[in-house]
């Protein structure tokens, strides 16, 4: 089973965590939520409140096939100030172990240095952020083991494509299917 963590902060984009948990669960994958703030209680940046399942300290990493970064903000910010996630993401890329990131937060890897020559893009006026990276308009971009989207209108988009990297591209279809998404 594949295994994924999404990292919450407060003021992430509801849309883009949680159609992430939402398809990539309906798919079979164990995906767990894991708050960067010090406390379970996550407030999203449209004030929806949700309870993380897991805090970022007490999390074991060495085993998974994906971290995902929502965008929002402040959320962004907050992903991008939290040292273990960055060096965790550092630690995943060098090791060539698969990073999505959706909306503003692939600033987060751009500024970590991740998108570097890499095909990558984000939320319309952060493209300066994806330092090293060719930017495009595409809804979602897997270049090598790094995954970009633009925003909330492409996280089902977004989540199609990993999990039709991490399950197939049939059962990406299936699960579009049930969910009445047509691909554009």
């Amino acid at each position: 089973m594949a295994r994924v963590m999404v990292f919450l902060a407060d003021g992430f984009e509801e849309i883009e965590g949680l159609t992430v948990v939402d398809l990539l669960r309906r798919a079979g994958s164990e995906v767990v939520t894991v708050s960067v703030m010090g406390r379970k209680e996550i407030r999203g940046s449209h004030e929806i409140q949700i309870q993380a399942d897991e805090l970022f300290e007490d999390m074991e990493f060495a085993r998974g096939d994906v971290l995902v970064l929502p965008g929002g903000m402040p959320g962004t910010l907050h992903l991008g100030s939290h040292r273990g996630l960055g060096a965790l993401l550092e630690k995943w890329n060098e090791m060539g172990e698969r990073i999505a990131a959706i909306c503003a937060a692939p600033s987060v890897l751009g500024d970590l240095g991740i998108l570097e020559g890499k095909e990558a893009v984000c939320y319309p006026g952060f493209e300066d952020r994806l330092a090293g990276a060719h930017t495009s308009d595409r809804a979602v971009v897997t270049d090598g083991n790094v995954t970009t989207s633009r925003g909330l209108g492409t996280a089902i988009a977004f989540a199609s494509e990993l999990i039709s990297l991490l399950h197939g591209e049939e059962k990406a279809l299936e699960i579009e299917k049930s969910v009445i998404y047509t691909r554009p």
